[in-house]
């Protein structure tokens, strides 16, 4: 099986794809050059370093540290491990519906008033941070409340991958390959280009794919901003997206360009 590459190579490769100097990259992030070029070289990143690199590249913070094989802290983790029941469900029925109904939906999850952490967030059968590529992908799923079932769910209606609950559950364990299909339609959920994730994974596509649909965009940012809701307001939120469709019932997959 395949391995994520150093942090170091890793961030070689992105910089070298998008054309950037390291000393423009230590501005924006306001960090020293010398610290990023020292990680360049080899040397373990630092939490407090991969969170400001994060906000310079324009990645969430939690995907690059999982990427860089860092814990996430406490601040970082969803609200609510029970909305993972509901946040699949806003998705699917969101992303049946036209622009201005997706736009809706997604302004209602960033308008909704955030509450109080009443726990503590333990997502379950997360497997222990690997090197693996799968692992760290899967992770950054789960830190965006899909658990397998609801990743199996959301893959099926917006990706030409559909697998079973337990062959996500496969690939997080490294008992499955990560392939270059399914670099490109996580790459999607993800909200990351497809050619990043793939060289930040260690995982060679046969060509440059095209982007995801305007649907899938939306469902990745619904994804991402849904975190921040509990189990209730996530229920909510769900219920409306499915009154919004009326008496449609009939479900589709997007087939992503280059399936």
């Amino acid at each position: 099986m395949a391995e994520v590459p150093e942090f170091g190579a890793m961030l070689a490769s992105l910089l070298g794809r998008r054309e950037v100097r390291v000393r423009d990259v230590a501005a924006s992030a306001r960090l020293n050059a010398d610290g990023i070029r020292a990680v360049l070289s080899g040397e373990s990143p630092s939490t407090e370093l991969v969170r400001r690199l994060a906000s310079a590249l324009g990645f969430h913070a939690v995907d690059l540290l999982i990427l860089a094989g860092l814990e996430v802290p406490s601040d970082l983790e969803p609200l609510d491990p029970a909305a993972e029941l509901w946040v699949p469900r806003i998705v699917t029925e969101a992303v049946h519906l036209k622009a201005a109904g997706r736009g809706e939906v997604l302004h209602l999850v960033r308008s909704l008033p955030q509450e109080e952490r009443t726990g503590v967030f333990v997502p379950q059968r997360l497997h222990p941070l690997s090197s693996a590529p799968g692992n760290r992908i899967i992770r950054m799923l789960r830190y965006r409340n899909l658990s397998w079932s609801g990743l199996a769910k959301t893959m099926a209606v917006l990706t030409p991958t559909y697998l079973a609950a337990s062959t996500f559950g496969r690939i997080g364990a490294d008992r499955k390959e990560l392939t270059p299909r399914l670099v490109i339609d996580f790459s999607a959920l993800l909200g990351i280009e497809a050619g990043e994730l793939a060289a930040m994974t260690g995982v060679v596509l046969p060509g440059i794919p095209p982007p995801p649909p305007p649907e899938a965009q939306d469902a990745a940012a619904l994804l991402w901003e849904a975190r921040r809701l509990s189990a209730e307001q996530a229920e909510y939120v769900a219920a409306l997206a499915r009154s919004m469709r009326g008496d449609s019932r009939n479900g589709y997959t997007l087939n992503l360009p280059g399936s």
